[in-house]
């Protein structure tokens, strides 16, 4: 495991843990490291020895999102390839997928918390997503499974709005299962107890719970589509270029 790379992986106890190393960036995601996540994803999904998936950040900053100045060079929704990888791989993973989460979580770093089996915060985190103020829409499957999960009006002011979520107001939404000083221990502990039990059960069981995929599959495609128009709108562009001199001041 190098300590520059950008998606930190070990194996221990039939746990896969990814851990995001962009620290500098705090830990916003370019597309070399969806592409990192999404093929650890999907070796997770071939390889026996891998029982369940933790998904970790840094201290203070679990994701701050979508690496603006990459985004900022797509053109085409070719340049989403790697992204869709990624969120294609959350929706066929068939281990559990564990969360543990402090500080940050904007963008990408909220949505992906929709595909987890269990997520764990600190008091200190906070869950917002500014995709209408960059000129953008909701992704990762986001429009489908934020209304189902806390209602309508709710997914609207966070996904819509813009309104944050403070740790408690995620746990009450029911996009988190606990909270506490030690998330990351809470959320190691959750998966390797799920590592522990038997495997085939494991994977029964959660798929009865998550049911097809198939709507979440095909709304993610129709959130890329509508995202990739958007990427190279009047309105992206003027969001992105007032973004990069807040930014330069």
């Amino acid at each position: 495991m190098s300590e520059t790379s950008l998606i930190e992986r070990q194996l221990a106890s039939g746990v896969l843990t990814l851990r995001m190393n962009r620290p500098e960036k705090k830990n916003a995601l370019n597309r070399a490291m969806y592409g990192a996540l999404a093929e650890a994803l999907e070796g997770a999904n071939a390889d026996e020895a891998v029982r369940a998936v933790l998904l970790l950040g840094g201290e203070g900053h679990f994701s701050s999102g979508n690496d603006i100045a990459d985004f900022a060079g797509f053109d085409a929704k070719a340049g989403l390839a790697e992204v869709l990888r990624f969120l294609h791989a959350l929706v066929d993973l068939e281990k559990p997928l564990v969360a543990g989460v402090d500080g940050l979580a904007v963008g990408i770093g909220t949505t992906v918390l929709f595909h987890c089996d269990l997520a764990y915060a600190t008091p200190r985190s906070s869950f917002r997503t500014p995709f209408l103020d960059l000129g953008l829409v909701p992704e990762a499957g986001s429009s489908l499974l934020a209304p189902g999960l806390m209602g309508h009006q709710r997914a609207f002011a966070l996904l819509v709005l813009g309104e944050a979520l403070s740790a408690e107001e995620a746990l009450a939404t029911g996009l988190l299962v606990g909270v506490g000083d030690e998330a990351e221990a809470l959320a190691r502990d959750a998966v390797v107890r799920l590592a522990a039990k038997p495997p085939e059960a494991l994977r029964i069981a959660r798929r009865l719970m998550r049911g097809d995929g198939a709507a979440v599959r095909a709304r993610i495609e129709d959130e890329a589509a509508a995202f990739a128009e958007r990427l190279v709108s009047a309105e992206a562009r003027a969001a992105f270029a007032a973004f990069f001199d807040r930014r330069a001041r």
